[in-house]
């Protein structure tokens, strides 16, 4: 199965910047049919730790390396990290370009949670992605379907979007299906 360790903004922050997503070229594209890949609201997350195929045996395992994760997270801190979506850009060009919105506030300690992730599962012998850790939420693949010019336009646009706070008060284990429409199941959730 394939599965990454996510935390969820909360509806609010998720439907606040919805309604900027909307007012984008991007989301115009969209509207007017032609198809840009904006990500489901349903599905808007913050990876920390992406896993990729794991045999299904070994849930357990990643259950227990994310569940040590939180723990030691929640014994280092007081409270949940604070954090809001604000500014953004994108990454790539052409046919892989990605549109994404920052993360502002505590962002340190979503790099805490996300290193302490990975030594867990390294711990555990389980697989993931090595890449550096950086937060963002992606929020459209529009790839080579819209010009160049409207994506450094929401590129603009998201810099000066300042979100909704809140606290990251949960780590969910998400498996993801592929499909023309990728759907995301939570599987597990800890407390942070």
């Amino acid at each position: 199965m394939r599965l990454f360790a996510a935390v969820y903004p909360p509806p609010a922050a998720v439907a606040d910047l919805v309604g900027r997503i909307t007012r984008l070229r991007v989301g115009a594209a969209s509207a007017s049919g032609v198809d840009v890949r904006l990500a489901d609201p349903d599905h808007l997350h913050l990876t920390l730790a992406f896993l990729g195929e794991v045999p299904d045996d070994r849930l357990v395992d990643v259950e227990s390396a994310l569940g040590l994760a939180a723990q030691a997270f929640r014994d280092g801190r007081s409270g949940s990290p604070l954090l809001r979506l604000g500014g953004g850009g994108s990454f790539g060009r052409g046919r892989s370009t990605v549109l994404w919105a920052d993360v502002r506030g505590d962002v340190e300690a979503l790099d805490v949670l996300a290193r302490l992730i990975r030594d867990e599962l390294r711990e555990a012998g389980l697989p993931y992605d090595e890449k550096p850790f950086r937060a963002h939420l992606t929020i459209a693949r529009p790839g080579d379907r819209i010009p160049p010019a409207d994506v450094h336009a929401d590129r603009e646009t998201l810099h000066r979007y300042a979100g909704l706070e809140w606290p990251a008060d949960k780590l969910t284990l998400v498996r993801s299906h592929l499909r023309t429409t990728p759907r995301h199941t939570p599987l597990t959730t800890w407390p942070l």
